[in-house]
């Protein structure tokens, strides 16, 4: 008699975890997911129409109705003024003016959102078209994050498809794409693809590559690969993946750095080649752009107050990309930390905490950002009261801004004695910058709410005769 061993699959936790969690389940969490971007849409609408100038500009009353009645979006607004209304291919034959403006069809963005800017305007001959257009396009993006936080967590993915970040930004801006990229990343890293079980670093690579895409999209992924690098560097689990006898994976955590620097390579260097001044004006207009009332950042309201505006410029140019390093490194030395106590690197409580200091930092905090924040929630066990007040300071500041905004520029009391507008947006500035200090530890002590996919197990066959 003999027995021999025999490899059978063990079926992922994934599977395990969405038979619990059910497919009628996941399906209900993407439903949800599109009813709450549907209400999105309409909010944005109301805005367009029911007149049009022969720009293809909605009326009456755009500037005004857009700011009273708090449905502004920047994909309505940018019709006019980008060379979108004029179907012009993006990058290739622009550039910035000496007055900071973007001519030739260059937009602010990276090249894959310029592209799907230009896609959504192809059969666009209004505004109110372009953002039917163009929430058709990042529609898929935003189900599919829904569906892939819903594979990882389970009904937490409702943070994400019913949050109200979602009705005030899925249409605000082009963030759906990006979101989608950062949260497929996680889903590879640590789910794979196919029935097969992966080796981290092939897995780590392909969502290096997903975080690259995003940084072709909005940049902010591209912190990530950091803590994803460290994460491969010291073996993933229990450093179960390292090479035997190692200590450290280094070709492994060099191998996922290049993946999303050849990545960002090969997507850029065709507009590059194309047209280096105009893909080059859209990184020099973000380069240019001045800390103001619009920019919604700590360094307009704390220093303003105090410091003239030719001397607030430069000195913010400098310290606010110092601080933003600054808490990347302290988030990577306090995860190396949590490593070194637990025996596995918490790359997502890491990027998660990088992403806070991002917020925090940066010179600009433009109100859909939020969105990029969400799947945080989802993904790292935090307290719900956690996710209750950043929603709360998010609305006062997703509605105030735009309330605000109407009283200055239409001639209403604006001051912070005058109407809730101002203080709302004050709650809203000073509330999210106090929750971000705050969830970058939360964050860092938090676990995922998602297994890993299991190993494959052995077991025995039967028994037979020799």
């Amino acid at each position: 008699m003999t027995r021999e061993a025999v490899a059978v699959p063990e079926r992922a936790d994934a599977a395990s975890s969405t038979s619990r969690f059910g497919r009628a389940a996941l399906a209900a969490v993407v439903l949800l997911c599109g009813l709450t971007m549907l209400a999105g849409f309409l909010n944005k609408d109301r805005c367009t129409g029911p007149e049009f100038d022969q720009w293809g500009r909605s009326g009456p009353d755009y500037e005004r109705r857009n700011k009273a009645e708090v449905c502004y979006s920047d994909i309505q607004h940018l019709w006019i003024g980008r060379d979108i209304d004029r179907h012009v291919f993006p990058y290739v034959n622009g550039s910035i003016d000496s007055e900071g403006a973007l001519v030739g069809g260059v937009v602010e963005y990276p090249v894959l959102t310029g592209l799907m800017i230009w896609a959504g305007a192809i059969p666009a001959r209004t505004d109110a078209a372009f953002l039917l257009f163009s929430a058709l396009l990042m529609a898929p993006f935003g189900l599919a994050a829904g569906w892939l936080l819903g594979k990882l967590s389970r009904w937490r993915a409702l943070i994400w498809a019913l949050g109200p970040p979602m009705v005030l930004y899925a249409f605000h801006n082009w963030d759906l794409p990006v979101v989608c990229c950062a949260v497929a990343a996680v889903y590879v890293v640590h789910r794979g693809w196919g029935r097969r079980e992966r080796p981290l670093v092939d897995r780590a690579v392909v969502a290096s590559v997903l975080l690259g895409l995003g940084f072709a999209f909005k940049v902010y992924p591209a912190i990530f690969v950091l803590p994803l690098c460290l994460y491969v560097l010291t073996g993933g689990p229990g450093g179960r993946w390292l090479p035997r006898g190692a200590r450290h994976d280094v070709a492994g955590a060099v191998k996922v750095a290049l993946a999303c620097v050849v990545t960002v390579v090969l997507v850029n260097l065709p507009f590059a080649l194309a047209g280096v001044e105009g893909w080059r004006a859209s990184f020099a207009f973000q380069g240019l752009r001045r800390v103001d009332i619009t920019t919604n950042s700590v360094w307009f309201w704390s220093m303003r107050p105090f410091l003239a505006d030719d001397v607030m410029q430069p000195l913010v140019s400098v310290l606010s990309p110092l601080a933003i390093a600054g808490s990347f490194a302290l988030a990577c030395l306090l995860g190396w930390r949590r490593h070194l106590a637990e025996g596995s690197y918490p790359w997502v409580a890491v990027s998660a905490a990088m992403l806070c200091g991002f917020l925090l930092l940066h010179k600009v905090h433009s109100p859909q950002y939020t969105l990029w924040l969400v799947p945080m929630f989802v993904l790292l066990r935090v307290h719900w009261g956690w996710v209750a007040a950043y929603f709360a300071a998010d609305l006062a500041m997703g509605v105030g801004i735009f309330r605000w905004f109407y009283a200055i520029e239409f001639g209403e009391p604006s001051g912070i004695y005058d109407g809730f507008s101002a203080q709302a947006v004050v709650i809203g500035v000073w509330g999210r910058a106090a929750l971000l200090v705050a969830l970058f530890f939360v964050f860092l002590r938090s676990e995922v709410t998602f297994a890993d996919r299991r190993p494959a197990r052995r077991r025995p066959a039967p028994a037979t005769t020799a």
